[in-house]
């Protein structure tokens, strides 16, 4: 029996008589794809070139030879800084989400305290390259506005589109780590090149181009890992499993979907736990000090670099700015120019205040002249997070009492005071009443009712004191404060609590919070706890409590919260058509495109849209690599052998590195309630692209029966294909300019709305 016939033979079972020759032993057959030195890298090693032995060479052939792949990864560095940099300051107009980062970028630069989904290291880089730039801060970034002569903004594209260009590299040598051959390396590094959308994002001031970089470094740093487990322990062990952890915290730091990565990393790290827990000749020992390293490098370091990103933000930022309201009110009186330490502190009847919910993702009681649709119609009453005078109520005394003197002696707010709460700009009452809140349908509806001479007693709640932030328990609190003491309001007919829970009401409420009275008295319920934030008393004098901290560690949390309520409430508006929008089902086969900018005649005009050949090519892959996984385990359970358990088990690495980062990337948006966008998928291609080579490696590259010819052949398609659709495309990218009609050729899918207006 020939040797390569006996590969793919079926081997008999256990109990059969075996034939000597046929249990002979499969020798790998050497293909060198008509090169004498090997093909395929040896994954986890120095990376070796081409060089040939037994013949006669030179000194800098040798040296050439032996770093031929550090010298790939040099050219395609030194083109991706072209594609990246050429024309980048063509456009001299705020360009797409510019509007947003670049303004966040100034922010950091003037110091002033801001709110964003994101958490913030991307956007302290933003500011930081404006800093190195010679930004000031002073632009406003509005969307489509060109650009001063005094904002730096092509040297700030340029220090940002950075981080796109060493993804190339980064996935040269990702390739080689997962041990791909030669030709699959290049067939990545040439797909992170020439996609136009990976391109696109990075050229402009925004966040993508961090988050695209962090990604495929975190994939580098474990690939390396993987191939250092043969030597526990190790320097080089140590070092990649840290810079795996400290990559996990850099993309998790700019964007919250850098999780789903993350969610990779830690796939992996069970499955290597749950291999190394199988192993009976691993001690107890090493067993605990492999547990004890992943959990310092994986978990507490990525955590450690998480939290200092915020930290650093906090440090930054300590000037009162446009997202103080998301933040507690003792937070926001220690910001430089926040006038709430200059109020006075103790609160009186009379005083006129705003109510902060101290529950995460709390704002400020607000009401305003809308109407509920349902229930009573009466005023609605919700929880606003950004400051107007829509957020002020007057502290006054109940209908049977003698209205407010302001001549007459102080009366101080004090535990289990009841009191009336009256809206400063419409004089409504804040009110409750046995109907059902408009979301929470359990809870009873708050409502503004009456004004400055009608209302009842429904109007009346009683304060009760939770603790106080500097006094502690309630014993100790004599008298309410402002910003320290934590209270609830306890509807005094209904015994239900005032509450504001993140619940969103639709657009008839604004998208703002629901606030509703709950029957249920939980004391530890956060969501019905308040505090007195603003407060303006002309016959009290101004304390300064600058000296009262707000823990970090609570502002920390407050703030992620808020970060993630926010996140959920981007939903897509049924009112209103968002061109820009696309579903998760349009991304893989590139359903459609995203203009970037305005498309008059006389704009530049940029179009993110991916390369077609590698979309297209990388989306099919993952469905030939699921099917070829079935096809050779159904071929395992008939006894055949196709591949040896060296070969089967790298099949196996590669396929599921690229295929769960696929999974774990795209499966979360298709159960999101958020609105989505193309850029959304960049990050997941970078898997599926991964999977391409990978398949196209495992069925021609690598394969014993293709002949060196048809691997040439087919890399030639290949890379082909991808330069020259790169090529045809790549005035999406570079930027379109005169009318959009006289580019011909653009239109490969009729659902891509490039030509239409």
């Amino acid at each position: 029996m020939s040797e390569r016939k006996a590969t793919r033979r079926r081997v008999k079972t256990a109990v059969e008589t075996l034939d000597p020759v046929d249990i002979k032993p499969v020798e790998p057959i050497h293909d060198d794809g008509g090169k004498d030195a090997p093909e395929k890298p040896r994954a986890g090693q120095v990376y070796q070139g081409n060089g040939q032995q037994g013949h006669p060479s030179t000194a800098l052939q040798d040296f050439f030879l032996e770093n031929l792949d550090h010298i790939a990864a040099l050219v395609y560095t030194a083109l991706s800084f072209w594609t990246r940099f050429y024309r980048i300051g063509h456009a001299n107009v705020v360009v797409w989400d510019e509007a947003h980062f670049g303004k966040f970028g100034s922010h950091y630069l003037k110091r002033e305290f801001y709110f964003d989904v994101h958490p913030p290291l991307g956007k302290m880089l933003v500011g930081l390259v404006g800093l190195l730039a010679g930004y000031d801060g002073s632009f406003e970034f509005k969307s489509g506005e060109a650009y001063p002569e005094d904002v730096p903004y092509t040297a700030m594209r340029m220090m940002l589109a950075s981080f796109g260009v060493w993804m190339v590299p980064l996935g040269w040598y990702t390739a080689i780590e997962l041990g791909m051959s030669r030709w699959a390396c290049h067939l990545v590094a040439l797909m992170v090149l020439c996609d136009m959308g990976w391109l696109n994002i990075s050229r402009f001031i925004l966040l993508d181009s961090m988050l695209l970089c962090f990604t495929v470094l975190t994939v580098f740093c474990m690939t390396k890992f993987n191939n250092q487990q043969k030597r526990p322990f190790s320097f080089g062990w140590w070092t990649w499993l840290t810079l795996t952890g400290f990559s996990i915290g850099l993309v998790t730091s700019v964007k919250m979907i850098g999780l789903f990565v993350v969610a990779l990393v830690g796939l992996y790290t069970v499955e290597d736990l749950w291999e190394k827990f199988g192993d009976l000749k691993m001690s107890v020992r090493d067993q605990v000090k492999h547990w004890t390293a992943r959990v310092v490098c994986l978990i507490i370091l990525p955590f450690l670099v998480f939290m200092a990103s915020f930290k650093i933000h906090f440090m930054i930022l300590n000037h009162s700015g446009p997202g103080d309201a998301q933040m507690s009110s003792l937070f926001q009186a220690n910001l430089e120019g926040n006038e709430f330490a200059e109020n006075p502190l103790e609160i009186a009847i009379g005083s006129r205040v705003s109510l902060k919910n101290i529950g995460y993702g709390g704002g400020l009681l607000h009401s305003h002249v809308h109407l509920y649709p349902t229930g009573s119609t009466q005023q609605q009453v919700t929880c606003y997070h950004h400051k107007d005078e829509n957020n002020e109520w007057d502290l006054l005394p109940l209908w049977d009492e003698p209205p407010y003197d302001p001549e007459a002696p102080l009366r101080f707010l004090k535990d289990n005071d009841v009191i009336r709460l009256s809206h400063a700009t419409t004089t409504r009452n804040l009110h409750s009443h046995a109907v059902p809140a408009p979301i929470t349908k359990l809870n009873h509806e708050v409502s503004c009712y009456g004004n400055s001479t009608v209302g009842d007693y429904h109007d009346y709640w009683v304060v009760e004191v939770v603790d106080d932030v500097r006094r502690g328990a309630r014993s100790r609190v004599d008298q309410i404060h402002a910003l320290t003491t934590r209270l609830r309001f306890r509807h005094q007919s209904l015994g239900c609590y005032l509450r504001a829970a993140n619940a969103i009401l639709p657009q008839w409420g604004w998208k703002q919070v629901e606030v509703s009275c709950i029957p249920e008295d939980d004391p530890k319920d956060a969501h019905t706890y308040w505090n007195v934030e603003m407060h303006r008393n002309d016959r009290l004098p101004p304390a300064d409590i600058k000296h009262f901290k707000s823990p970090f560690l609570r502002d920390f949390v407050h703030l992620n919260i808020a970060m993630m309520t926010s996140n959920n409430a981007l939903v897509p508006d049924p009112d209103k058509e968002d061109i820009l929008a696309s579903k998760p089902f349009d991304w893989p086969f590139l359903y459609l495109g995203l203009r970037m900018c305005g498309w008059g005649d006389d704009q530049t005009k940029f179009y993110l849209l991916g390369n077609p050949v590698i979309w297209w090519g990388s989306s099919a892959s993952l469905v030939v690599a699921f099917g070829a996984l079935a096809v050779y385990l159904m071929r395992m359970q008939r006894k055949y052998v196709d591949m040896d358990a060296a070969e089967w088990e790298h099949f196996l690495y590669v396929g599921k590195v690229a295929f769960f980062g696929w999974a774990l990337n795209y499966v979360p948006f298709l159960i999101m309630g958020r609105v989505t966008y193309l850029h959304h998928y960049l990050p997941t291609l970078y898997f599926a692209v991964l999977m391409f080579a990978h398949v196209l490696d495992h069925f021609v590259f690598s394969a014993r029966r293709v002949a060196p010819a048809v691997k040439a052949a087919a890399f030639g398609i290949c890379s082909g294909a991808i330069v020259g659709v790169f090529w045809w495309f790549k005035a999406v990218t570079f930027g379109i300019d005169g009318p959009i009609a006289e580019h011909k050729g653009l239109l490969w899918r009729k659902t891509w709305n490039i030509y239409n207006e």
